[in-house]
């Protein structure tokens, strides 16, 4: 369940003292009360009234994909993660929804700055838990052999995730002779990446155990043997063309195999150009992990939730939207924002893309 949120009360309060106007939908999930928006100024309104009551000239600022089992024309100008500009799984019935109703999508994935790099993301907390997720299922593999991992619930602080993580390790390695985990952390280098070399060191797993790739590693292009000599592979790139798979179901079924936990945090699960084509489904915080099917004996789990940071959801939150408020700021003249305008001109692209596409299947 997603409790993370793209405006918190102290973003909002910014906001509201450079007199913008914020409503803010009661919400049950959200880690942030809705007393704590009140308090600040915000106008609190019933969930999911956006649809119906929300002037036509409004923002409509969310996170996730919209409500599923819904077709209706889309009027506003939404600003989420809409994960439909890579060809993912709805893609074309989700512009549709805009291109009937005239509404326009601001990807949050997509606002960039003149340097190409993205002014906000959830990216370094998603790798940090990332590997915190991976790290457990390796020890509960040990600890609980044969049994499926359970829920996952979202920890009050870091310093919570990070004592429970080295109490699990101290009791697993005593059943692996002794020995930490190698991880393997694929686009370490980067900004999610980062975040799961961080967790694995404040886990307690030593240097030498994290091994750390990027770009230069991988030019040579996969499959690489190296991932399934690890233990654990975290796979932190950001994907934006076709690359050979990292893996393949040859290197899984390999009586070498040491690999047992993949946490793909991209999680490009329908993306066609996926590098990890060895799972086909998203896994949730309520089943965490999705079994891969090998004739090597070694138990192999996917984890593949897109929404990792909401393991600590409002510290994700905060570290989000105070990355995002200097570009919330410059919606008082968006016409004049480069980053704005760089997200629209993308929206207008993959919207023609799927006109394109549907016009031809006619």
């Amino acid at each position: 369940m997603e409790h993370r949120a793209a405006l918190t009360p102290e973003t909002a309060k910014k906001l509201i003292d450079a007199d913008f106007h914020i409503t803010v939908e009661e919400s049950i999930q959200r880690i942030f009360d809705d007393d704590e928006y009140k308090k600040v100024g915000c106008t609190i309104v019933p969930f999911q009234s956006w649809k119906t009551d929300a002037p036509s000239d409004a923002y409509i600022v969310g996170l996730k994909e919209l409500p599923e089992n819904d077709d209706s024309p889309l009027h506003h100008t939404h600003i989420f993660f809409a994960h439909c500009f890579k060809n993912q799984g709805g893609w074309k019935e989700i512009l549709s929804r805009f291109d009937v109703g005239k509404g326009t999508i601001l990807d949050l994935e997509f606002l960039n700055d003149d340097k190409g790099r993205r002014v906000a993301a959830f990216g370094f907390m998603a790798g940090f838990a990332g590997a915190a997720v991976s790290i457990d299922v390796w020890c509960h593999q040990l600890i609980n052999k044969g049994q499926v991992y359970g829920e996952l619930k979202p920890y009050p602080n870091e310093e919570a995730l990070v004592d429970f993580t080295k109490k699990r390790l101290t009791a697993a390695i005593k059943k692996h002779n002794n020995q930490y985990p190698n991880v393997m952390v694929m686009g370490a280098l980067g900004r999610c990446g980062s975040g799961a070399v961080d967790f694995c060191r404040k886990a307690g797993i030593p240097e030498a155990n994290i091994i750390k790739w990027d770009m230069n590693e991988t030019k040579k292009g996969g499959p690489f043997k190296e991932i399934t000599d690890s233990d654990i592979f975290v796979n932190c790139i950001y994907l934006n063309k076709k690359i050979p798979p990292f893996i393949t179901q040859e290197l899984i079924d390999s009586s070498e195999r040491q690999l047992s936990v993949i946490c793909d945090v991209s999680c490009d699960t329908t993306n066609p150009n996926n590098p990890i084509p060895v799972y086909t489904i998203n896994t949730t915080f309520d089943k965490p992990t999705v079994p891969v099917k090998s004739s090597n004996t070694r138990p192999l789990d996917v984890i593949s939730i897109d929404h990792l940071p909401t393991l600590l959801p409002r510290e994700s939150s905060n570290m989000f939207s105070d990355d995002l408020l200097p570009t919330l700021y410059a919606l008082k003249d968006r016409s004049s924002s480069p980053v704005w305008k760089g997200a629209e001109n993308l929206f207008l692209e993959k919207l023609a893309d799927a006109k394109k596409y549907l016009k031809s299947k006619l």
